[in-house]
């Protein structure tokens, strides 16, 4: 059995276009802010330095979901998490405790990471991102 698994192995082609984080909101959160997007593109530290993919690397365990006190964190089977945005009562927990802070919480407390879906791949004009088989 295998899952896949959403990773960014050419960001050095990335041009820092936020168009993955776009489709990303667009698509899977059903709003136009980037900020508000499972995949955020970042500056890796200066203007020639390039960019990096700020996103969900699929714990397993995912200390996400065991920090979320109403199991609006929801574990994969071969890592990563699925959402389920009515039972989040925005607390923060999932956020404090990811170790590659890839959780965003806005500014009214709303959750965004990335649920390996693979909407945003196709958007990049670079092909920085790409879906990877993993077994599980």
């Amino acid at each position: 059995v295998t899952m896949k698994k959403l990773i960014a192995p050419r960001m050095d082609q990335c041009i820092g276009c936020h168009s993955c984080s776009l489709a990303c909101a667009r698509l899977v959160h059903k709003n136009m802010s980037w900020a508000t997007a499972g995949v955020r593109i970042h500056s890796s530290g200066g203007l020639s330095t390039g960019f990096v993919a700020e996103k969900c690397v699929a714990c397993d365990p995912a200390p996400c979901a065991d920090a979320c006190p109403t199991e609006a964190f929801v574990p994969k089977k071969g890592g990563g998490v699925i959402v389920k945005k009515k039972l989040c009562i925005r607390c923060g927990d999932c956020v404090d405790v990811c170790p590659v802070d890839a959780i965003y919480q806005n500014h009214e407390g709303e959750v965004f990471v990335c649920i390996h879906c693979g909407r945003c791949v196709d958007f990049c004009p670079q092909g920085c991102l790409e879906m990877q088989e993993v077994a599980v």
